[in-house]
């Protein structure tokens, strides 16, 4: 029996999911990772491989917030980039990672801000 560690179980997850979900340019993937500073995440039609959006935490706006407030505003400039990519609504993919926390209320700054997840 082979002992998997934390990365590996959160691939594993993320591969799950990924069977499943696929975005298009009507309906694209938004696509989490999450690290121990902060949260990155890119809207990404897979039909034609192609990333419509995207938003990082070390952008010079948000480097200086707070990790929660810095997830909320992260999903407030992503809903924003979208809009202007002319995307309205999107599929959800928490890449493994459990939904709650930043996760959490990133999904819900990006709902908030009036992209359909």
């Amino acid at each position: 029996m082979s002992v998997m560690t934390k990365g590996q179980r959160r691939l594993k997850r993320r591969r799950r999911v990924r069977a499943k979900i696929a975005g298009t340019a009507s309906r694209p993937r938004i696509s989490v990772f999450r690290s121990n500073l902060g949260i990155s995440a890119q809207l990404i039609d897979d039909v034609s491989g192609r990333t419509l959006a995207a938003v990082n935490w070390y952008e010079p706006e948000l480097r200086s917030l707070a990790k929660a407030e810095r997830a909320r505003r992260s999903g407030e400039a992503l809903a924003e980039r979208a809009k202007a990519a002319g995307v309205s609504e999107a599929v959800f993919d928490r890449g493994g990672y459990r939904y709650h926390g930043h996760v959490r209320t990133f999904a819900d700054a990006i709902r908030e801000a009036g992209i359909a997840v």
